[in-house]
């Protein structure tokens, strides 16, 4: 299972015991927010792109966060387009509800972190399955993520 090569991740930097597995779905950001018991955009949640050089990049967003396509474009000199669920599985290893960065063996995978998610001190990303999170800081979401950089290609929504 996908959430024990996170939790083999995390058990080499010393954190295992601080995933949490829940008894209800949180598969996406509404209801991992539920599950977790906070605002969605505290959700890290995991996004697949088709890149044309590795084949796919991974960016970590808030989960209030829409990809903006110029700035995606202006990025990474390619449109945007998603993976499918099974070039998701192929590419790391976690299917879709439960796609993180974490413990991905595949080296043709780009990780990257959305300066949307620099708002909060921390945030829940999944670990590998569609009921389980995590709370890490921004700084060790980008390290343990292993990211390439912090980069801005989201919008928020606009306030009412």
């Amino acid at each position: 299972m996908a959430i024990e090569t996170v939790r083999e991740h995390f058990r080499k930097l010393g954190i295992e015991d601080r995933i949490m597995e829940f008894d209800v779905s949180s598969a996406t950001v509404d209801l991992a927010a539920q599950a977790v018991g906070v605002e969605g955009a505290r959700i890290c949640k995991t996004l697949s792109f088709k890149d044309k050089d590795s084949g796919c990049i991974l960016i970590q967003t808030a989960g209030d966060a829409k990809i903006d396509n110029r700035k995606f474009k202006n990025t990474f000199l390619q449109k945007a387009r998603m993976l499918s669920p099974d070039e998701v599985l192929a590419f790391t290893g976690h299917a879709v509800g439960g796609v993180c960065a974490f413990g991905i063996k595949n080296t043709d995978v780009r990780v990257y972190c959305d300066v949307s998610l620099k708002r909060f001190t921390t945030v829940f990303p999944a670990c590998g399955s569609s009921n389980s999170a995590i709370e890490l800081t921004c700084d060790e979401l980008f390290r343990y993520s292993q990211a390439l950089d912090w980069i801005d290609v989201c919008k928020l929504p606009e306030a009412e």
